[in-house]
């Protein structure tokens, strides 16, 4: 593997780390009802990210596309920014509307709110089935019990959390890894070198909440590597 390939995931680069994420993602349940997939996306949007701010919304942009054009898959964008300020866009299958909503969105300083997104994905819960949850952020600045406390109610629900975080503030990286291995999620480090590769994750975890593995052979051409891989792990 040259270097380019080795740096594609910081600190959580390894092909030991990357196949352990395909296992965890092969514990998320096959679609059978089309229209009942639902994936919760929640965004750090303060001060801090700012500088990937911009590459990170492509991105997302890129996942939503490539995941709803199969159909059977709604997603919901929540985020946190500035003083207390936390939203939630509608549940929608529609990718423009996503990114239309993404596209709103700006960083503004302010305090991490993880907690509050948990507590409005159990309140979610109460109304919805949700298949999988990703959160993308780079800092913890809250009471660390009361995140992880919450990351196993949702366990409790079958709900996975993936964690993908930008840098390594070692705070951050003690709870994330938590709340991922209390909900039987994965927490991955990345970079600005790795953007290719958290792109490609992100969509292989919407393909397959939306179309199981028939979903993943039919979209084989978005991510080849990630989603032989999912492929050779799921059941």
């Amino acid at each position: 593997m040259d270097k380019k390939n080795k740096n594609l995931l910081s600190k959580a680069g390894s092909r030991n780390n990357l196949d352990l994420f395909i296992n965890k993602l092969s514990t998320l349940p096959s679609i059978n009802n089309a229209s009942s997939g639902k994936i919760l996306f929640g965004l750090d949007a303060t001060a801090s990210r700012q500088p990937m701010w911009d590459r990170a919304t492509h991105i997302q942009s890129e996942m939503f596309e490539a995941a709803l054009s199969l159909g059977g898959l709604q997603m919901q964008v929540a985020y946190y920014q500035g003083f207390g300020d936390f939203k939630a866009f509608p549940w929608s299958n529609d990718p423009k509307k996503l990114i239309s909503y993404m596209n709103k969105v700006r960083c503004l300083g302010g305090l991490t709110q993880i907690n509050k997104f948990f507590e409005h994905a159990l309140l979610e819960l109460k109304k919805v089935k949700i298949n999988a949850i990703v959160f993308i952020g780079d800092c913890m600045e809250e009471n660390a019990d009361l995140i992880i406390n919450n990351a196993g109610k949702l366990s409790l629900k079958g709900v996975p959390i993936f964690i993908f975080q930008e840098g390594n503030d070692p705070s951050a990286s003690y709870v994330f890894s938590e709340v991922a291995r209390i909900s039987n999620g994965f927490h991955s480090i990345f970079d600005s070198n790795s953007s290719s590769k958290l792109k490609n994750l992100l969509k292989a975890i919407a393909i397959f909440a939306a179309g199981g593995k028939d979903g993943l052979r039919m979209n084989i051409k978005i991510a080849p590597r990630e989603i032989n891989l999912l492929l050779s792990k799921v059941k």
